[in-house]
Parts: structure tokens; C-alpha cells; sequence
């Protein structure tokens, strides 16, 4: 979080820990987003991100709907998870505030499927006026052609939790992030 300060959102997310458990992880690290400027995204549960001070949820298709959220508190920041450009229209009538979109890539996370593409960001970003972040197998070198496609941003996990100097990494994403223009 101190590497990136305001330019990052730690986005917690386990799905197969308990809800007490994930509660604790996530107040710990929202009591640190005024000392960094950082946000605190806490997936799929509405609930802990309410409770544990984390700035907003990330919902994904097993979620609730963005409008049950809101209904939660008009404060909580709400993101939606999407894979098709229905997917995209729907968060957004649902009262999303962004979009993360993927798998842009080939990743670990969806192997033998192939990734959508940067044409798939340029889709949404075309139809949508929300900020759009891509995510899935995305490396530093992706980050310029993806913001120049109208990506607000990236998502990235094994390019920071594989790494042997995550700061660094972190700053690598940011670095290629500023110099293709990005806030």
C-alpha cells in the first residue's frame, strides 16, 4: 500500500475463509488506507466491507446485485466483476461505480481458456462511461496498449504475489501506468 499510496486499491479477497476471519484481515488493512491514500476493495462480501471501514465492494456473478448493495449504504463504493459486455450493462443498471473486465490474458487462473483481449476493453470502454480496469495476465508491458485502448487502470495479482520484491513490482505497474498517461 505505501508503494503505490493513492494510485492503489488492495482488493481483499478469499473466498474460502470464514467470514470472521476475513472481517479481521480486512479492518486490519483498511486502517491503513489514511496513512497511504490507498483503497480498501473487499470481494463479493458487502457486508465485511461495510464493517471493517474498507471504501467499497468488488461484486462478482455470485454476488449480490450492485442495487442490493447500495441499498446496504449509499457510501460503499461498488465495483462489479465482468465477462461479457451483457455483464457490463447489467452491473451498470445495477448502480456499479466500475468494472473490472477479463481475463484479458492467458492466466493461471483460467487455464486452457484464452484470454478476450485488449478488443474486448475497447468494447466496454465504447459503451460504457464508467471507469473500466482489466484484469488477467496482465504483465507491466500490457499496461500502455490497455490505457491506450481507454482501460482506467489494472488489476494484477501474480505480477505483485509472485514477485520477490512486491513493492517493486508495484511500482513497475505504476511506472508503466504514468507513462502511458494514466492518473
Amino acid at each position: 500500500m505505501h508503494a503505490g499510496g493513492a494510485r492503489v486499491a488492495v482488493h481483499v479477497r478469499a473466498p474460502r475463509l470464514h467470514g470472521r476471519k476475513l472481517h479481521e484481515i480486512a479492518t486490519r488493512i483498511a486502517q491503513l488506507q489514511d496513512e497511504t491514500g490507498s483503497w480498501v476493495i473487499v470481494n463479493d462480501r458487502a457486508d465485511v466491507a461495510l464493517t471493517s471501514g474498507a471504501r467499497g465492494v468488488q461484486l462478482t456473478s455470485r454476488s449480490m446485485s450492485p442495487a442490493d448493495a447500495a441499498e446496504l449504504s449509499p457510501n460503499l463504493w461498488i465495483g462489479a466483476s465482468v465477462h461479457t459486455q451483457r455483464d457490463a450493462q447489467l452491473a451498470v443498471a445495477g448502480g456499479a461505480r466500475w468494472l473490472v473486465a477479463g481475463h484479458v490474458f492467458e492466466t493461471e487462473s483460467h487455464q486452457g481458456e484464452e484470454g478476450r483481449g485488449v478488443a474486448f476493453i475497447e468494447r466496454l470502454v465504447a459503451e460504457q462511461t464508467l471507469p473500466i480496469i482489466a484484469i488477467g495476465g496482465i504483465r507491466p508491458e500490457h499496461v500502455s496498449g490497455l490505457r491506450e485502448a481507454g482501460a482506467y487502470g489494472v488489476a494484477v495479482i501474480r505480477g505483485v504475489w509472485n514477485s520477490s520484491d512486491a513493492g517493486a513490482s508495484v511500482i513497475d505497474y505504476l511506472s508503466a501506468h504514468g507513462a502511458s498517461g494514466g492518473r
